[in-house]
């Protein structure tokens, strides 16, 4: 996880460098100050769902229910923080006014390659029609089917509706030389559909995955949905750890989450369950109550120990309810609902569901050819 944090932290310092590296005599001068850009490009997530202050050591060999419900605000975090960095750099190129189509050439200060950066005016990608599309390209060599692609967005201005993709290696080929296959995409609308005023589906793939002795649960791919109607926020997606194992030797698992919080109290309320990262079902009930974190525990543990005393089970799996409830500190408690104010958001999570985890082993990001 501090790996894939490092990339996250490191793509917004250096998409501002080679941005603010452009020589500003190399650009057109614009009509005026509006830009074409749009302004935002996230959801905000409470932080009750998102963060890692409640995270303990991860480098053993299995984990109790909190850690569990812990360790997907980190996977949530890790999403939230990817669509930042695509409104960071969205932001830093905001400030040179581009307002119309137009392009230019110049030298990253970063890995001293030569990139381009273009914005055409109506495109088509994925069946649907876009006012703009920018692209910014590694204009040396290219060494895989991207072309060399580092960063592209397709937009609309009213209402603000857009895809980003981004492939950090072509941002900074020295600086990201170990994750040369990493990319993330955002799809983000302020069109008020899916029944929420703005939402944003984030997708990550290609994270280089961590030695299993040093870290069972590292993840290769995230896909995660954020959807927002004044203060509440509900989220849900798939993380993909291929090596993790808990009892058993059985490995490969998803973290599979559905959760809701309130932006002002800061609290949310999560489920989460733990099927194999190859499991084929769109159904709720098979990812989230059969593969459950006290099912998948409870199973596991008596196919170790059938004999075990079942007190010492039952106090082993105490955190693993459902749902976990959270506050600004973190994970709180499982099953129970610590006050009143929790109850509307249990009342959300019910009706949102998981993606197939078999879809999110097999999820690919691909520019625009």
């Amino acid at each position: 996880m501090k790996r894939l944090n490092l990339i996250l932290v490191l793509a917004i310092l250096t998409s501002a460098i080679f941005i603010q590296s452009c020589k500003k005599d190399e650009m057109e001068t614009p009509d005026d100050n509006s830009g074409i850009l749009p302004s935002s490009f996230k959801v905000d997530i409470p932080d009750a769902l998102s963060g890692t202050n409640g995270l303990k050591n991860s480098n053993i060999d299995t984990l109790q229910g909190n850690e569990i419900y812990e360790h997907m605000r980190t996977f949530v975090e890790v999403g939230e923080n990817a669509a930042q960095v695509v409104e960071d750099i969205i932001r830093a190129i905001q400030e040179y006014n581009i307002n119309k189509p137009m392009s230019f050439t110049y030298i990253s200060e970063d890995d001293n390659r030569q990139k381009h950066l273009e914005v055409i005016e109506n495109v088509t990608f994925e069946g649907k029609n876009w006012e703009f599309q920018l692209t910014i390209t590694d204009q040396g060599p290219s060494t895989g089917q991207d072309d060399g692609k580092a960063m592209q967005v397709f937009w609309n201005r009213n209402p603000v509706k857009g895809i980003a993709i981004l492939k950090p290696y072509n941002i900074d080929r020295l600086e990201f030389v170990s994750f040369p296959d990493a990319m993330y995409r955002v799809d983000y609308s302020e069109a008020e559909e899916m029944e929420y005023a703005s939402h944003m589906i984030v997708s990550i793939t290609g994270i280089p995955l961590e030695d299993p002795l040093v870290n069972l649960y590292s993840m290769n791919t995230i896909k995660m949905f954020a959807g927002k109607n004044g203060n509440i926020v509900n989220v849900y997606g798939n993380s993909e750890h291929p090596n993790a194992k808990f009892f058993t030797n059985e490995t490969g698992f998803d973290w599979a989450f559905v959760g809701s919080g309130n932006l002002n109290r800061d609290i949310g309320v999560a489920e989460v369950g733990l099927p194999s990262n190859t499991l084929n079902s769109s159904s709720r009930n098979t990812i989230l109550v059969e593969n459950s974190i006290k099912n998948v525990f409870t199973r596991q543990i008596y196919e170790i120990w059938p004999f075990i005393d079942s007190t010492s089970v039952q106090a082993y799996l105490y955190n693993t309810d459902a749902p976990g409830f959270f506050d600004h500190n973190g994970f709180v408690q499982g099953g129970v609902s610590p006050h009143p104010q929790y109850n509307i958001l249990v009342e959300n999570i019910a009706d949102l569901t998981p993606y197939n985890p078999k879809e999110i082993n097999e999820l690919q990001i691909f520019f625009k050819e």
